[in-house]
Formats: C-alpha cells, sequence, structure tokens
C-alpha cells in the first residue's frame, strides 16, 4: 500500500516549493493528496494561486477532509508545507490545520516545511522546540526569540535538516533535495538516492 502525504496549500504559496514536492514525491509512487487551506470556495478541486501568479488545482479542500473524517493522523503518513508568502501566513491563520499538524507531530508522523512555514506555521505551535530546523534566512531569528514557543529549538545553516520526524529546508533553489529527504524517510534512503539521480539532482 503506497504512503500517504498531504501537501497544504494556500493563496500565496511558494510555487516551487509545492510543485517540486508534488512532482517528486508522485514519482517516487507516493500517494499525493493536494488541499487547499483558506479558500471560501465550493466544489472539490479549488484553484489556489501561488506567489508568482501560478495557479494550482487542488484536489479538495482542507475544509471537506475535516468533513469526512479525513484530517487526522491515522490517516496520513506525512505532511509537506510549502513556504512563501503570504501563503506561509495564511497556512498559520487556519485553526483546523494548527491541530492536524499538532497532532501528526504527537503521533510521530512526518511533519516537514520550506522556506518561511517552519518559522511561520510550525514554530508557533511548538513543534520545532528541541529539535534541529532551518528555513529561509532571517525567519530563524522569530523560532529563536525568547518567549516564543520552540525557543528552545537549534538553528542550523544546512540545505535540508532533519530531525526525528521533522524535516525542514531553506527555500525554492532546495526543494528538489527537500523532496528527496522526504521521500527517504518514507520509503528508504536507496529510494530518495534513486529519485535525485532519475531528474539530475545528484
Amino acid at each position: 500500500m503506497p504512503k500517504k502525504v498531504l501537501v497544504l496549500l494556500a493563496e500565496g504559496f511558494e510555487e516551487v516549493e509545492a510543485i517540486t514536492p508534488i512532482d517528486y514525491l508522485r514519482r517516487a509512487g507516493i500517494d499525493v493528496t493536494i488541499a487547499a487551506v483558506g479558500l471560501k470556495l465550493s466544489g472539490k478541486c479549488p484553484v489556489v494561486k501561488g506567489s508568482h501568479g501560478i495557479q494550482i488545482a487542488a484536489d479538495m479542500e482542507l475544509g471537506t477532509l475535516l468533513a469526512e473524517k479525513k484530517l487526522v493522523p491515522d490517516h496520513w503518513d506525512g505532511v509537506v508545507v510549502p513556504g512563501g508568502l503570504p501563503g506561509s501566513d495564511n497556512l498559520a491563520a487556519s485553526k483546523e490545520l494548527g491541530v492536524f499538524l499538532q497532532a501528526m507531530d504527537k503521533a510521530g508522523k512526518l511533519v516537514s516545511a520550506i522556506c518561511a512555514a517552519p518559522a511561520r506555521v510550525l514554530s508557533p505551535l511548538g513543534l520545532l522546540a528541541n529539535k534541529r530546523f532551518t528555513c529561509y534566512p532571517g525567519e530563524e531569528v522569530k523560532v529563536l526569540a525568547s518567549g516564543s514557543a520552540s525557543s528552545s529549538a537549534v538553528w542550523k545553516k544546512d540545505r535540508v535538516v532533519s530531525d526525528r520526524n521533522l524535516i525542514t529546508s531553506r527555500g525554492a533553489g532546495t526543494a528538489g533535495e527537500f523532496a528527496c529527504a522526504v521521500i527517504s524517510k518514507l520509503l528508504t534512503v536507496a529510494d530518495g538516492k534513486k529519485l535525485a539521480e532519475r531528474v539530475l539532482l545528484s
């Protein structure tokens, strides 16, 4: 049975950081569902506009998953949180999403985020606490600030950082490595390397 991953998109997401993981994970045989967050639209395939005007048709809205009782850790092996602005802030504004991400972390399921998302989406939820992480340059200040829910986190300058069930990365230029790290975690390191070779990433 294939691994199942939920990719979250809100208006203003960074396109490369979303499309690259979606593409690479599907190439690796992982079942990827794209969920739109924070849109007041009806229908099963809402369109989400990225920060550079590229529009992506999501598979469904987050509210639909909630209504169908699929917004629970038992239904997913991992979640991918793209960055971008104001996309990251729009994701962080969803209380339902916050509850889901905390539940995924508590269940030990893979939580992965890139660019501004580690600092703006995961950190306020305490999901970086006592873990090594990376993010877009300068965003780490928010995480490490006194009083932050994740102030005990340890920032690393690496392009991709893995710590237990958490994977974080720096930005659009590291999206390929980020996606391969997710594949390596959900499948095997060999699978991650194989995909990287197929797309000439390494």
